[in-house]
């Protein structure tokens, strides 16, 4: 049974959660690795190595979108692209635990379940602009 005195706060709390998640990669890919380095990573797994730059700018907006709770449910569901290409270029060989060599890819899973979960559970409590009805995912309605 869900607790509807209490499930728009839970809601919240996964939403920032994954929002901070999602800022500290791409300060990660800005401070520490640098856009040019995250750019020539990018070519060297075969990709555009301007995508990275869409890749940064996308979990910028994307993390402080869900930290706000601005179409958290759109935004979330948006998101899921970005790791699941994660996935396949970078942690998918390495196999499924993220202790592996090289970083396996349960965690990136379980992110992703997360904004899937926002995606259904909705905006929660405390959102600046709540996803509208008209413009939630099939997944959502």
């Amino acid at each position: 049974m869900i607790d509807t005195r209490t499930a728009p706060y839970a809601a919240t709390v996964l939403r920032v959660a994954l929002g901070l998640l999602f800022l500290a990669h791409a300060g990660l890919k800005l401070f520490v690795f640098t856009p040019a380095g995250t750019v020539q990573f990018f070519g060297s797994l075969g990709l555009p190595g301007p995508l990275a730059y869409l890749v940064i700018l996308a979990e910028i907006i994307g993390g402080l979108a869900l930290i706000a709770g601005i179409y958290s449910r759109v935004v979330a569901l948006g998101l899921v692209p970005i790791l699941l290409g994660a996935i396949v270029t970078v942690h998918g060989p390495a196999g499924f635990f993220f202790t592996n060599p090289n970083g396996g890819w349960e965690f990136l899973a379980l992110w992703i379940v997360g904004l899937i979960a926002v995606t259904l559970l909705g905006d929660g409590a405390y959102a600046l602009k709540p996803t509208p009805a008209a413009t939630r995912p099939a997944l959502a309605r």
